[in-house]
């Protein structure tokens, strides 16, 4: 029967991780620890002047604990020596802690930034995390450009322009975005494709791109276009609106017709971004505003995104590791490393007063470069905007317990059908795709008791397995991932490291591919299921379940456990198709060009130019490279050896 990996306890209710901490020991259990703990603490106090700035707790392996601020840091890390007055959530931090880091700063709110920014990165497992990694989608209009692009954006704001955010998903700046294109022409193609048309494309002839690309909109009123966008984005909608009724108006008049349903199409694109607004925000400008929620020790949090009075999105965020920390502390730690992301509005409505307001307002005006108020709205619009955020976030809390009670009752049925000793809290799922065992990719995804943990996934490039072998393509997967995981962490004791359920797509082949690897290495605890289609692999619902031993188990069609196993087998599908249909891609559009070293994508452009094919270019003569355009002697000479040096 499979067994609990060491190090980590088993769940037999299928709740909340049981170590969503990493100390998951009781304190009189950890009293020498918790000695050595202080003892190291008391040295680094040592050290400490009564100065602002970052310190962090380090634990036996130089994982971080947790980070935190201070205004003096001697008086703050001293606190930590007075095991009294501790929590017993910080005792057992104190007990695991081996060394610490400390970082002063200038202020205590660049303290607080910087904070913030280390919880981001390292993730310490004793602070409150915003668990949602997602960067969160803009849109840009850019402004290096005689004719600017309008699209959407994610990650770093490095090109120059106006940005337009945030938006709570990529579907929501999607359906902005497309709205956009009908109301104001802009285009949205890359500079490259611009400056090679030769005719309009099919964005023009949707009515959708005013085709600055071959001349039919001036450079002039292509300014007017995009001063127009800047001022609907920045909430002069109504103003934007009345210029174009005026304009239908007289093209109505003056008889133009064609003109007049143009504009006609535009206004309700202006309408229809409106319309889509489900929230009003009419008089609040720009603002975030964010509500908490709690129910039995669980967390919500709710935020909206209004911009120039418009509703762009919101999103609801479920924070981790907030066991013994006040719901003000968590929703003050929550909206700094949400704005690690994102650039604060003027205005941060909140739903209650928060510890350290003034300093945190204050660091938000250092981050966005202007005056950044925090207020908790009394009255009025911003009052009715507040209770709707606070009904969201109950309503999202209360349906993601529903989720939870609904992914326990899962777990536990998936334990007792494939004879686990508890609910798995780690699934992994593996599958491998190429074609005809060309570019051959295999692919693991990761389940865990929230769902999908997509930063966890991993894709391999197989080396050594030969053409065809599907057996010994998943053979040289697992031989790859369980190596590393021996390597890692080889006595069981950190998270996300060991599986407690390995899923194999697949029939006995595969098992057996599995079977030899993990018994060659020496693994004997880690439980393995193949799914596999029954004898009619066009009726879903007939998977055969393989198990180590032979023995195969077959699930009723209309499951929910069925449903569920389904769903990881095609989520890695998805994964791993995706991964071999870019790798193939990538293929196709090689060059054997890309082989010789020093030779960039411009002076490889301009060789395919004067030659034609790369074949042409492996053929040439020294003298004929040499009036390449745009190919110097010396890359002449490169390209010539590098397909002679034998001859």
């Amino acid at each position: 029967m499979a067994k609990t990996p060491a190090g980590k306890p088993s769940n037999p209710h299928g709740a909340e991780r049981f170590n969503e901490e990493r100390a998951a020991y009781t304190v009189a259990s950890a009293q020498p620890n918790l000695e050595a703990g202080v003892e190291a603490i008391r040295d680094t106090v040592k050290t400490l002047k009564p100065v602002p700035g970052v310190y962090r707790m380090i634990d036996t392996r130089g994982d971080v604990l947790y980070v935190g601020k201070a205004r003096s840091l001697k008086a703050r890390v001293a606190n930590y020596t007075q095991i009294n007055g501790l929590t017993g959530r910080l005792q057992r931090m104190v007990s695991q802690c081996r060394s610490m880091e400390i970082i002063t700063t200038n202020s205590e709110a660049e303290a607080l930034l910087l904070e913030a920014q280390l919880i981001k990165r390292f993730r310490p497992p004793f602070n409150v995390l915003l668990r949602d990694d997602k960067s969160f989608p803009f849109i840009l209009l850019r402004s290096d450009h005689a004719f600017p692009r309008i699209h959407k954006h994610r990650g770093a704001r490095k090109a120059k322009g106006n940005y337009y955010g945030p938006f709570a998903s990529a579907g929501s700046v999607n359906t902005t975005l497309n709205a956009l294109q009908k109301l104001f022409l802009l285009r949205n193609c890359t500079d490259s494709f611009f400056n090679n048309r030769d005719r309009p494309c099919l964005l023009y002839q949707i009515k959708r791109c005013s085709a600055p690309c071959v001349g039919r909109v001036s450079e002039h009123d292509y300014e007017a276009l995009v001063k127009q966008a800047k001022d609907f984005l920045a909430g002069k909608s109504g103003q934007v609106q009345a210029d174009l009724e005026r304009q239908m108006a007289k093209a109505a008049e003056d008889l133009d017709f064609e003109t007049a349903a143009i504009l006609r199409d535009r206004l309700r694109a202006a309408t229809f971004i409106q319309g889509s607004q489900a929230i009003n925000a009419s008089g609040v400008g720009d603002a975030d505003v964010f509500a908490l929620s709690s129910k039995g020790g669980h967390i919500a949090v709710q935020a909206f995104f209004i911009r120039g009075g418009q509703n762009w999105g919101h999103r609801a965020f479920f924070p981790s590791h907030t066991k013994d920390v006040e719901e003000d502390q968590v929703l003050s730690n929550v909206m700094l490393q949400f704005y690690e992301e994102v650039p604060p509005p003027s205005t941060v409505l909140v739903d209650r007063e928060l510890p350290e307001s003034e300093l945190i307002g204050a660091a938000l005006s250092e981050v966005a470069e202007k005056k950044v108020q925090l207020s908790i709205p009394q009255r009025g619009d911003r009052r009715r905007l507040m209770e709707q955020a606070s009904r969201n976030a109950v309503e999202a809390l209360e349906r993601r317990l529903a989720e939870r009670g609904t992914r326990a009752k899962i777990g536990r049925e998936m334990a007792d059908f494939l004879e686990l000793d508890a609910p798995p809290e780690r699934v992994e799922v593996y599958d491998n795709s190429h074609i005809q065992g060309a570019k051959a990719v295999g692919a693991m995804v990761v389940a865990g008791p929230e769902g999908f943990e997509k930063s966890q996934y991993r894709k391999f490039n197989i080396k050594t397995a030969q053409t065809n072998d599907d057996f010994g393509m998943m053979r040289e997967v697992m031989e790859r991932r369980f190596t590393r995981a021996m390597k890692d962490d080889p006595d069981r004791e950190r998270d996300g490291v060991w599986p407690d359920l390995v899923l194999i797509d697949g029939g006995k082949g595969q098992m057996s591919s599995v079977q030899s690897v993990l018994g060659e290495l020496g693994i004997d605890d880690v439980p393995v299921i193949a799914i596999a289609k029954g004898p009619h692999h066009g009726r879903e619902g007939r998977e055969v379940f393989h198990f180590t031993d032979g023995r195969e188990k077959t699930l009723p069609t209309n499951s929910p456990l069925l449903f569920h196993l389904q769903n990881l087998r095609d989520e890695v599908h998805r994964y791993v198709i995706g991964a071999h249909r870019a790798k193939r891609s990538k293929a196709i559009t090689a060059s054997p060009l890309d082989e010789i070293p020093g030779i960039g994508p411009a002076r490889k452009r301009a060789l395919l130019l004067h030659f034609g094919t790369a074949s042409k270019v492996r053929a040439a003569a020294l003298e004929d490279l040499q009036r390449a355009p745009g190919v110097s002697e010396k890359v002449a000479q490169q390209v010539y050896d590098f397909y002679h040096a034998g001859g």
